[in-house]
């Protein structure tokens, strides 16, 4: 009985690399993901990254834009665009790039309705039956918000105007 159970511990060192392997990659994913987005852009998109001028190439790992940017280094440097709209404007061609936030909103809400068997009639939410009566979303809550958080316009692929903020 010793010897089955000393023959069945030895694939444990198999075991202890498969479980590091296993922990490392784990570590290494959840490191990813803690990559701020522009580094992550800047990172999958080097050709453009390159291509932009230093002036460009500093606003972009801020965060930053300016007049006459260049499409591509907007994209560094916001994101894609959550709404692009594109006319004409004055006789030229213009594209204006929109973002969006979200921003949360507290309330403390107190939903309700009654009704019979396990189902009633109105309230909203999550249900939890007192007495005859059930009651919903009882309690404080939060919902986030949209709201236009940028814009900018584009005039032969350049940066004319831009806005940054609540709008």
């Amino acid at each position: 009985m010793f010897h089955f159970f000393a023959s069945s511990l030895t694939p444990l060192p198999a075991m202890k690399t498969k479980f590091r392997l296993l922990a490392f990659s784990l570590v290494t994913l959840g490191l990813s993901c803690c990559v701020h987005p522009i580094e992550r852009r800047i990172a999958n998109n080097p050709q453009i990254y390159q291509s932009l001028g230093t002036q460009d190439q500093l606003l972009v790992q801020q965060g930053r834009i300016r007049e006459g940017m260049s499409k591509e280094g907007v994209f560094l440097a916001w994101g894609r665009p959550h709404e692009v709209a594109t006319g004409r404007q004055k006789g030229s061609s213009v594209e204006q790039w929109t973002y969006l936030d979200s921003q949360p909103v507290y309330t403390d809400t107190l939903g309700m309705g009654f009704g019979v068997g396990s189902w009633g009639y109105g309230g909203y939410g999550r249900y939890a039956r007192y007495g005859g009566g059930y009651w919903g979303n009882m309690g404080p809550s939060v919902m986030y918000v949209p709201y236009k958080a940028g814009s900018v316009t584009f005039r032969s692929n350049r940066v004319t105007d831009y806005l940054r903020g609540p709008q």
